[in-house]
């Protein structure tokens, strides 16, 4: 058996909160999360909107200051000076889900792709740099659209400009959320197939952050499953989607168009961090337990008053879930 390469990315133990408003209670939007991201991989981050993963990504992007736990990049303590996270942003770099929202209208696709370079102050020639990017990107040839402006690009060209202003500092990790929500279903598989050969030919990691779990299908090597602060199932993309043991991921995954069988409706109130139940957190809306299976499993009193164990950062498959972990062991 091979030992996995180590972690190029690491999380351990993370929690983020945030003060409720009026004597409201705490929120805790990220709740004991364990992550590794490895060189060249492709980690989905998966859940409904609400979940915390916009959050738990902000944080490994030294946006949001974790209130507990670690983050570690290269074997290194993630640093929050100033200093130390303009340096750490050449490296990891992030895609948001609206090009529109992240292009300067006022400047020019040389000038949106170029600010990465000036504002790191990098060495050798801007313009082969900004060239280079786009090339990579799929603009070409890329000096046909250094004078062009966002509003002259196609939804797909705008993305693409987003994407190569992250590579031209040639980072070793891409954070993507929700990379090609916005885009037409036309362009979606041109933009997915973008990121999986910049995972190729540069061997760029990336976590890509997204409510689809057709998407995760498409690009991820690994998934992992997120519900209320805290991930609920991972490991291998084939294994968690085609075999999916929580039934939160079974909830997912029942709404896509080609899944087998019925919907599976989920009830109850949507998650809320500030009002995180005790026992499992998936209890209030989980099909299994209102139906009566975990009770003829044997659980249920654990699904009410057990928090199941965060789940380990390690490429093996993981759930928290007290009905679906006997199944998995037996």
């Amino acid at each position: 058996m091979t030992t996995p390469a180590p972690a190029l990315l690491s999380a351990r133990g993370l929690h983020v909160s945030f003060p409720g408003r009026n004597g409201d209670p705490v929120a805790r939007a990220v709740d004991g999360v364990e992550l590794d991201i490895r060189t060249g991989e492709t980690v989905a981050l998966v859940g409904e909107s609400g979940c915390g993963k916009t959050t738990l990504a902000r944080s490994l992007l030294g946006l949001v200051r974790p209130t507990s736990g670690s983050i570690r990049f290269d074997g290194k303590q993630l640093d929050h000076s100033s200093r130390a996270l303009k340096a750490y942003r050449r490296r990891v770099q992030l895609v948001l889900q609206d090009p529109s929202g992240s292009l300067n209208p006022r400047h020019t696709v040389y000038e949106a792709v170029a600010e990465g370079l000036r504002i790191h102050g990098t060495d050798g020639d801007e313009r082969d740099a900004v060239a280079a990017a786009l090339s990579r990107a799929g603009l070409r040839p890329p000096e046909r659209f250094f004078l062009r402006y966002p509003h002259e690009l196609s939804g797909g060209q705008r993305q693409r400009v987003v994407i190569a202003g992250a590579l031209v500092l040639e980072p070793e990790l891409l954070v993507a959320d929700e990379p090609v929500a916005s885009l037409d279903a036309s362009v979606r598989g041109e933009i997915l197939a973008l990121l999986l050969r910049l995972r190729t030919e540069l061997g760029l990691a990336s976590l890509i952050v997204t409510h689809d779990l057709g998407l995760a299908w498409n690009i991820a090597d690994r998934v992992a499953v997120m519900y209320l602060g805290r991930i609920v199932e991972t490991g291998p993309v084939e294994e968690v989607l085609t075999a999916p043991k929580h039934p939160y991921t079974q909830a997912l995954l029942s709404v896509l168009p080609d899944a087998p069988g019925d919907p599976v409706i989920l009830t109850g109130e949507a998650p809320d961090p500030s009002r995180i139940p005790t026992g499992c957190r998936f209890r209030a809306r989980c099909p299994v337990l209102a139906s009566g299976e975990a009770d003829r499993a044997g659980v249920a009193g654990a699904c009410r008053t057990e928090d199941p164990a965060v789940l380990g950062a390690g490429p093996e498959p993981g759930v928290a879930c007290h009905w679906a972990r006997p199944r998995v062991s037996g």
